[in-house]
């Protein structure tokens, strides 16, 4: 479907002067949980939480184009943003029900795309976990699931960024080289299924469409695919969505997610942007735990500064502009 105009003023508000997306996440809530709570003796409290996600976003997004929160821990960072940086707000309930097959979604029960609207969002975000191999009486709901959220985002004239993160049913280790091998049929058919118009998604978050622990050059370990076969993989991808798409680092080191997106370009890759976490601010935690406030915004405004100001001079170099 054609963006309609307040779309799009929206997209340019998350979206750098050159048209390119160069978004913070920290809307992690049970991942940020565990994070804290491996440096201390006890689990993350909700304060520790919220003032996190407050240092982050008042210390990084200066130097990003925008910010994703989720309105259950998020909204007093968002409120302590750079005035300049777009907001995206999740929609998700954080994880999933393992005692459940399928990795079903849910949203939070209290918020809706209207009110996440009235807390300022610039677009709705949504994270589905997605097997395209898997049965269709799962796979079926998930579709149902997309169509409610597409339909509810046209309603109210927001953005409908979809996250999209594959995984196999049968195998829960996707660190594996059995699962790298699979991996580029999953990324990009799922990325070619949630394209569909019926779906209403404006923007896709999405995986690069090989594990760079397994390219040839780029490992030490066993090589799932040589340079070759990777970038055919990524020109792939490209060729699989009519949509804007940007990439989510998925946890890896900066390093590597630096080296991954020049790694894209060099293939063909027509990425706008990326929605970047962990590779970004991980390694503030520790200080933050153990040192306090006042070293955790030292870190972020020397490393994690660092860390982004890189990002953003390699997506000068590789990112594609959304058209608009």
């Amino acid at each position: 479907m054609p963006l309609t105009e307040k779309k799009k003023t929206y997209i340019r508000q998350l979206s750098n002067e050159s048209g390119i997306i160069s978004a913070l996440a920290i809307d992690q809530r049970g991942a940020l949980k565990k994070m804290i709570g491996k440096f201390q003796n006890q689990s993350a409290t909700d304060e520790q939480i919220i003032n996190f996600k407050k240092i982050i976003s008042s210390g990084l997004t200066p130097y990003a184009s925008a910010i994703l929160l989720d309105p259950e821990y998020g909204l007093p960072a968002a409120e302590v943003r750079d005035k300049n940086a777009g907001l995206l707000l999740a929609y998700e309930k954080t994880g999933y029900d393992a005692s459940t097959p399928g990795r079903l979604p849910d949203i939070l029960s209290i918020w809706s795309v209207k009110r996440l609207k009235e807390q300022g969002a610039d677009a709705c975000k949504f994270l589905l976990y997605y097997d395209v191999d898997e049965s269709d009486d799962i796979n079926d709901q998930k579709k149902a699931f997309m169509e409610r959220i597409g339909s509810e985002c046209v309603a109210e004239d927001l953005p409908f960024f979809l996250e999209l993160v594959s995984y196999d049913a049968n195998d829960p280790d996707t660190s594996s080289k059995e699962y790298a091998l699979k991996k580029p049929h999953k990324v990009n058919e799922m990325m070619k299924e949630f394209s569909k118009p019926r779906y209403g998604v404006d923007v896709l978050k999405v995986e690069v469409p090989v594990n760079m622990n397994y390219v040839d050059g780029y490992t030490k370990n066993e090589v799932a695919y040589t340079k070759e076969e990777a970038a055919a993989y990524f020109k792939e991808q490209s060729e699989t969505t009519n949509l804007p798409f940007i990439f989510l680092s998925a946890g890896v080191t900066a390093e590597l997610f630096q080296e991954t997106l020049k790694f894209a370009k060099e293939a063909g890759s027509t990425f706008n942007g990326v929605l970047c976490g962990r590779a970004t601010w991980a390694n503030g935690v520790e200080p933050f735990v153990t040192k306090g406030e006042y070293a955790a915004k030292e870190w972020m405004q020397t490393q994690g500064r660092k860390n982004i100001e890189e990002l953003n001079n390699v997506l000068k170099e590789t990112a594609t502009a959304i058209k608009l």
